[in-house]
């Protein structure tokens, strides 16, 4: 209650004291740029995917252009260490994002290396895959995908970097016949998802779909 007094939770745009459970503001959340896709249709990251991987179906959320909302949403949830940010994410997703008869079989998060994981002190995307497990009522698995080397964050490489893959995945346990729904933050060339879809298509006869907090567009 006292640290609520002294340090009120502020919207992260236009700095107004806000519920402790809000991020931003009713005014500032009509600037964020939600995508409006529909998970069943072809849309912009499915094109994008197909380039990469055979994907059946894939959903971004927000739109990540330079100096949006959107990117400080992003940034708060991974560098602000605001965990409970993806739960915020995960409800505006679970508002918009419908599988219909296309429920997957399992919820996958990216996974972060160990070092990666110890100096952030938590992986971004747990809590958003676990908001979204309980929703949908689907299982979800943070230790079916290992991530074998250790990098610096996407956002601190250039783009040619950001293309070459540096960072390779591998499975921990076996896995067939599966609808996996990969989970990342962002999507930015697709380099990431493209290593892990392939990764989980060689295991065995399974299918790939995609989401995303944000896509760079």
């Amino acid at each position: 209650m006292i640290l609520d007094i002294l340090f009120p939770n502020r919207c992260i745009h236009c700095n107004q004291i806000i519920d402790g459970n809000l991020l931003v503001c009713n005014l500032c959340f009509e600037h964020i740029k939600f995508t409006h896709f529909s998970y069943l249709e072809n849309n912009y990251i499915k094109e994008k995917c197909k380039l990469l991987f055979p994907v059946e179906n894939a959903f971004a959320l927000m739109q990540f252009e330079k100096e949006n909302l959107s990117r400080k949403i992003v940034h708060e949830l991974k560098y602000k260490s605001r965990e409970k940010v993806g739960k915020i994410i995960a409800d505006w997703t679970s508002e918009r994002l419908d599988f219909k008869n296309e429920k997957p079989d399992v919820l996958v998060s990216v996974p972060l290396h160990p070092k990666k994981l110890k100096e952030r002190g938590y992986n971004q995307l747990h809590l958003f895959t676990e908001t979204l497990s309980e929703f949908y009522n689907i299982p979800f698995s943070h230790d079916l995908i290992k991530r074998n080397h250790y990098s610096k964050a996407q956002a601190l490489k250039d783009k040619q970097h950001r293309l070459e893959t540096e960072n390779t995945f591998s499975i921990t346990q076996p896995i067939s016949g599966k609808h996996i729904l990969l989970i990342d933050d962002v999507f930015t060339t697709g380099n990431t998802l493209s290593t892990i879809a392939w990764e989980v298509l060689k295991a065995g006869n399974n299918k790939i779909s995609v989401l995303v907090m944000a896509i760079d567009v």
